[in-house]
């Protein structure tokens, strides 16, 4: 069971590395990665221009668990905006924000990197 738990640890840290390097080239400039609090934690956290992001990260090696989109769920929106809510209010200011996905699917050599840009709103989740 741990190995397995490791092993997804892994996949999870290079789809979240691959997606800050993708983000990095896009002209995205990186605030925080992983970000953590009591309530969870931010994948990758970067400014586009003078928009605020909030990424996840979504990285999947095989089909049989769906699509990595299909992983970001209504539950997990929301649990993302309250995280979102509490970054800024410790940033202590509340820039124009967007939430995006970042899809990382197939094997570590031969990945493919779909960006989902404004792929939710927060006033959307009622």
């Amino acid at each position: 069971m741990g190995e397995r738990r490791d092993h997804r640890a892994r996949v999870a840290r290079g789809g979240e590395a691959l997606a800050a390097l993708f983000l990095r080239l896009k002209g995205f400039k990186i605030e925080a990665r992983n970000w953590r609090c009591p309530a969870g934690e931010i994948d990758i956290v970067a400014w586009e221009r003078d928009t605020l992001v909030f990424v996840e990260v979504k990285t999947r090696t095989g089909g049989h668990a769906g699509t990595p989109e299909e992983a970001v769920t209504l539950g997990k929106q929301r649990r993302l905006v309250r995280l979102a809510e509490a970054y800024l209010a410790r940033r202590g200011e509340s820039p124009p924000c967007r939430f995006d996905v970042v899809a990382v699917s197939g094997s570590a050599w031969r990945p493919s990197v779909r960006h989902l840009r404004a792929a939710f709103r927060a006033d959307g989740l009622g």
